[in-house]
């Protein structure tokens, strides 16, 4: 455990962000911004590995209740999250250039430090052709990684 609290003591900016807004009421530790067309799918796998691995997560799908207006709710889920995070798939890159709703989570997110992207069946350079901003980001990949150790990269990250 000592090892784990010395690995943290040298914080990121995305650290300290995350620190900072953990006195916040109805905090989730993450902000998960995806593609519409993920939601059943990938968004909802990630959002399930790291709920087991207990770190809330701020989830459209389960967040934005019916007759409710999805901006309003995204923005709020936006300010009560620690750390934003950015599934990065084919799906997602489809949609951005359109300016919906997830390029509005995204440009909301850019303007922070508490911003993680995760490229998922895709690659950093098909990333960089839609969002140089989003691709210049630290991040993670399940092209090096398994979903399931991203997982528990996230989850390390917003250990307090």
């Amino acid at each position: 455990m000592a090892r784990s609290r010395r690995r943290h003591s040298k914080a990121t900016p995305i650290r300290e962000t995350a620190e900072n807004r953990a006195l916040l009421p109805d905090l989730r530790d993450v902000f998960l911004c995806h593609a519409r067309d993920d939601r059943q799918g990938d968004a909802k796998d990630l959002h399930d590995l790291l709920e087991a691995r207990g770190v809330s997560v701020w989830f459209s799908e389960k967040d934005v209740a019916l007759g409710t207006s999805l901006l309003r709710e995204i923005d709020k889920g936006l300010v009560k999250s620690r750390v934003g995070i950015v599934l990065v798939t084919p799906a997602l890159l489809r949609r951005l250039p359109a300016a919906g709703v997830a390029d509005k989570e995204l440009s909301a997110l850019l303007a922070t430090e508490q911003l993680v992207p995760i490229v998922h069946n895709t690659t950093y350079e098909a990333l960089r052709n839609v969002s140089p901003l989003l691709a210049s980001r630290s991040g993670l990949s399940t092209g090096e990684d398994t979903v399931a150790m991203v997982a528990d990269k996230l989850a390390e990250l917003v250990a307090t």
